[in-house]
C-alpha cells in the first residue's frame, strides 16, 4: 500500500509519511521513569493524539500503558459518580483488551464495576481497585488519557482529578499509577471556564495551580471564570511539560527523505524542508497539509504536470495558495475562536496592523488565550503571530470582516485590478503608482497618528484584491515595527519584496534603503520597491526610481 501524507486523525507510519517522533518519546519517557504526573496541552491538530499512541507502543515494553480518550466517554456519564465510574471502568477494560498484563481479580471487579455490580460505586472505590491493581502488577502502570478537555464541565471531573492528585501525594504510603498523561487544548485548571456552579470548591484545581511556558501551553484562566490565582490552593503536582513539539526543517528532511526513496522526484529535499519550514514554523498540520497537497493536487495543476515540477518553489508556492483558500477544519477552530472571544479580535488586530511590539506577560489572558488556541507563540520576550500561513489567513480575515470591503481604497482596487497584469506579470510599479494617487486623494488631509495606525492595513486592503485568488503575501515578523515593515507578495511565480516606512529623515532612509537591498540579495531579487509614508507638508509625492549597487528600487511616497 503506497504511504501518503495525513492530516485526518492520528498518524500512523505504516501507513503515512512522518517526522521521526524517537527523541521527543525518550524525552518523555525520561519523565514517566521518574514518576511525573504532567499535562499536553497545545493547539487543535498539533500532533497530539499521535504522539500518545506512539508514546503507547514506545513504552508496551517497560509498562502496562493503559491508554484511553475521553471523547468516546458520553456528556451522560459526567452527569452522576457511579455512571462516569460505570463508563471509566469500561474504558479501562477495553484498553487492556488482549493483554496479559492485568493481575488476578482485577478485571473481574472492573467488569462489575462497568456493569453496575458495585452497589453505591464511587470514584474511591474504584481507585481502591487501582490501587491493588497497581500493587499487583509485574509492571508499573501509565495512565494516559486524551482529550481531557472535552469532558470537564461538571463537579465529577474535578473530584476525578482530586483522587489523581491524592494518589500522587500518597504515593510513597500506597501504590499509584507510576505516571499520569493528560493531553488536550486547555490545561486541566482552565477547563473549569466551563463550569457555572457558584461552590467555591469547584473553583479550584486538584491537579495544579501551574503556569507553563510556551512550548506546554499551560495557560492562566479567562476573565469570564471566577477562578482566581491568588485564592487558588497551591496543589501544583503536575511536571513542567517542556518537550517541543513542532517539527524543525531537519525533522521535516528525515519525512521527505523517506518520500524521495518511494517516488524519486529529484527535488532539493533540504531546500524544500526549509521552505516548509519558513512557513509553517513547524505546525504539524500545516507542515503535513502543504505536503500532501503537493503530492497529490499540484501535479494535476496547469504548468506541474511533470512530478519534478511539484516539488520546486513555484509548486510549494501553488499549495500555499491553495491552503490559503480553501476551509479546514484547523482554520474553522482558529475563526470560531474569533468569534467566541473578541479579546483575541483586539490583540491579533494590534500585532497585525499597528506595528506593535508586544511584550510577553504572564498574567495578559487575551495573549495566553491567543497562545493556547495557537495564533501566536512566544519569540525572546515578545508575541509573535505562529507562522506565515497563520498571519496571511489573518490578514485576509480581517481585511474582509469588520466593513472593510466598504472602504474606497478597497472600491478603487477592485476598478484597478485588471490594468496591473501585463502577460500575465504583475506590474507591482503601477500598483504603487495607483495607490499613491488613491490615498493622497482620500486620506491626504488626515494626521499623522492616521498614517502610523491605518497605513499599512490601507495598503494591504488596497494589494488584496489585485491578486487574490492568483497569488499571496505575508509580513515578514522580525521587521514588524512602527517604523517599517517589509511584506513579501508571491505571484505568478514571481517574488516583490515592498518595504513600508516611516519617513524619519535622509540618513534613516538611507539605512532604509539598504535594508532593502540586503533583503533583495536574500531573495535573489534585483528589484524592490518602498512605500513611504512621510508627513512632512514640503513632501513631494509619487513614485521614483534609484539604482544602488545594481539593483532597482522603486521608491513611493504619500
Amino acid at each position: 500500500m503506497k504511504k501518503i501524507f495525513n492530516v485526518n486523525g492520528d498518524c500512523k507510519p505504516e501507513l503515512h509519511y512522518m517526522v521521526d517522533l524517537g527523541e521527543r518519546l525518550q524525552q518523555i519517557k525520561e519523565m514517566v521513569d521518574a514518576g511525573r504526573y504532567f499535562t499536553i496541552n497545545k493547539a487543535r491538530q498539533y500532533g497530539k493524539t499521535t504522539t500518545l499512541r506512539a508514546l503507547e507502543r514506545f513504552l508496551a515494553n517497560a509498562y502496562t500503558v493503559v491508554s484511553l480518550d475521553f471523547q468516546l466517554v458520553s456528556y451522560a456519564d459526567f452527569e452522576k459518580e457511579e455512571a462516569f465510574v460505570m463508563a471509566f471502568a469500561r474504558e479501562v477494560l477495553d484498553a487492556c483488551e488482549g493483554c496479559n498484563d492485568m493481575a488476578d481479580g482485577i478485571a473481574e471487579e472492573l467488569e462489575a464495576f462497568a456493569v453496575g455490580k458495585i452497589a453505591g460505586a464511587t470514584l474511591s472505590k474504584l481507585f481502591r481497585c487501582f490501587q491493588k491493581w497497581c500493587r499487583q502488577s509485574e509492571k508499573k502502570i501509565v495512565l494516559m488519557i486524551d482529550e481531557v478537555d472535552s469532558a470537564s464541565n461538571n463537579q465529577i471531573f474535578l473530584d476525578f482529578l482530586a483522587q489523581l492528585r491524592g494518589g500522587y501525594i500518597n504515593r510513597d504510603r500506597k501504590p499509584t499509577f507510576q505516571s499520569v498523561i493528560l493531553a488536550g487544548v486547555y490545561d486541566v485548571k482552565n477547563i473549569k471556564r466551563k463550569i457555572r456552579s457558584e461552590d467555591d470548591h469547584k473553583m479550584n484545581s486538584p491537579w495544579n495551580t501551574h503556569v507553563g511556558n510556551e512550548e506546554n501551553g499551560s495557560l492562566l484562566t479567562f476573565d469570564d471564570c471566577p477562578w482566581d490565582q491568588k485564592e487558588a490552593t497551591p496543589f501544583d503536582i503536575a511536571a513542567e511539560f517542556s518537550v517541543d513539539m513542532s517539527f524543525s526543517a531537519r525533522d521535516i528532511e528525515g519525512m521527505l527523505e523517506e518520500y524521495e526513496q518511494d517516488n524519486g522526484t529529484g527535488m532539493d529535499i533540504p531546500e524544500t524542508a526549509k521552505r516548509i519550514y519558513e512557513y509553517t514554523s513547524g505546525y504539524p498540520f500545516l507542515v503535513s497539509c502543504l505536503c500532501k497537497l503537493m503530492d497529490e493536487r499540484i501535479a494535476e495543476s496547469a504548468g506541474f504536470s511533470d512530478e519534478r515540477k511539484t516539488w520546486t518553489k513555484e509548486g510549494f508556492l501553488e499549495a500555499v495558495k491553495i491552503l490559503l483558500t480553501e476551509p479546514n477544519t484547523l482554520f474553522d477552530s482558529l475563526f470560531n475562536k474569533l468569534e467566541d472571544y473578541p479579546e483575541l479580535d483586539r490583540v491579533l488586530r494590534s500585532l497585525l496592523f499597528e506595528g506593535k511590539e508586544i511584550p510577553y506577560v504572564l498574567e495578559d489572558r487575551p495573549i495566553e488565550m491567543a497562545m493556547m488556541f495557537g495564533f501566536v507563540r512566544r519569540s525572546g520576550n515578545s508575541v509573535v503571530v505562529a507562522n506565515r500561513i497563520f498571519e496571511t489567513l489573518l490578514y485576509n480575515f480581517f481585511l474582509i470582516s469588520g466593513g472593510a470591503q466598504q472602504e474606497r481604497i478597497y472600491d478603487e482596487a477592485l476598478k484597478d485590478k485588471n490594468q496591473f497584469l501585463k502577460k500575465g506579470r504583475l506590474d507591482m510599479q503601477l500598483v504603487l503608482e495607483k495607490f499613491v494617487s488613491h490615498f493622497d486623494e482620500l486620506y491626504g488631509d488626515r494626521g499623522q497618528a492616521f498614517y502610523e495606525e491605518d497605513g499599512r492595513r490601507y495598503f494591504l486592503l488596497y494589494l488584496r484584491p489585485i491578486i487574490n485568488g492568483s497569488g499571496h503575501y505575508y509580513v515578514e515578523a522580525q521587521t514588524r515595527n512602527r517604523e517599517r515593515t517589509d511584506i513579501v507578495v508571491d505571484y505568478g511565480g514571481e517574488q516583490f519584496v515592498i518595504e513600508l516606512k516611516v519617513w524619519r529623515g535622509d540618513a534613516y532612509n538611507t539605512r532604509g534603503e539598504q535594508q532593502l537591498l540586503d533583503y533583495l540579495s536574500h531573495y535573489h531579487l534585483q528589484k524592490g520597491y518602498m512605500l513611504i509614508f512621510n508627513f512632512n507638508k514640503k513632501k513631494t509625492s509619487g513614485v521614483r526610481e534609484v539604482t544602488i549597487d545594481g539593483k532597482v528600487l522603486i521608491e513611493a511616497t504619500v
